[in-house]
């Protein structure tokens, strides 16, 4: 950093994925970041939850997190999206790949992904 101006680029710049970890928004979607998780690849999902959310201009709507343990590490990475009035999800052997869809068709379009839950697993 050379200078003060540079560093208020970086912090706007940063303050969109701040909001989008620690906001208030109606939805939360929180990635199962324990040790099991992250040797399943939670981490990758976690980064692919964040853009996504951020690219699809969601960040007002849908907070993304993270957390320890879940309790079933069979099934890691898991994912849970918490919605007011609304039983959770939990979607289960979640992939980067698989947070596309997530996001489209239930964070934007309100019906979850079927195929990625516990139930179907």
């Amino acid at each position: 950093m050379k200078s003060l101006a540079e560093l208020a680029a970086i912090r706007e710049k940063m303050k969109n994925t701040v909001n989008l970890r620690e906001g208030d928004g109606k939805m939360r979607v929180v990635v199962g970041m324990a040790t099991c998780g992250i040797a399943a690849g939670a981490r990758p999902v976690l980064n692919a939850f964040v853009d996504q959310v951020a690219s699809a201009d969601l960040t007002d709507k849908v907070n993304v997190t993270q957390t320890g343990c879940i309790g079933i590490c069979e099934y890691e990475p898991v994912v849970e999206v918490f919605e007011a009035g609304k039983e959770k999800v939990t979607y289960v052997k979640m992939t980067a790949d698989k947070v596309a869809k997530v996001v489209e068709q239930h964070l934007k379009g309100g019906k979850p992904v079927a195929e990625y839950t516990i139930g179907n697993n």
